[in-house]
């Protein structure tokens, strides 16, 4: 699967995000090494703490089916280009540093990035 096409299935699960409070909605497709994808969107709660970002949602998903390599996430919102938050590029950072993160404006305006670009100093214990 390509970058294009990876990005393209993130921006058709924009459709199922739950964003009642921000009106900020994310979808994700994450990309395993054996060529599943697993997507995601976020999902909010009038308890704050137990909102849960696109990305971890598509990690969540593929760790719980038994998917532990992964080439690639692509990550969309509702206005276009945007990138993972902090908690979530530590939590990516945990299953791979050669992790790329597709991201853009549009099928024709992507960015592609490493995860350590995003989060040099990442850690595990």
């Amino acid at each position: 699967m390509n970058e294009k096409e990876l990005y393209q299935k993130a921006k058709q699960a924009l459709e199922y995000s739950y964003a009642p409070y921000s009106r900020f909605r994310v979808g994700a497709a994450l990309l395993t090494t054996s060529g599943e994808v697993f997507t995601g969107v976020n999902v909010e709660n009038s308890s704050f703490g137990g909102t849960i970002c696109a990305e971890r949602t598509a990690f969540v998903k593929a760790i719980s089916e038994g998917f532990r390599d992964f080439t690639a996430l692509a990550v969309t919102s509702s206005e276009g280009e945007v990138y993972p938050c902090g908690i979530c590029r530590q939590f990516m950072f945990e299953f791979g540093d050669d992790l790329k993160i597709i991201t853009g404006d549009d099928e024709e305006h992507l960015n592609v990035v490493e995860i350590t670009e995003l989060l040099p100093k990442g850690f595990r214990l």
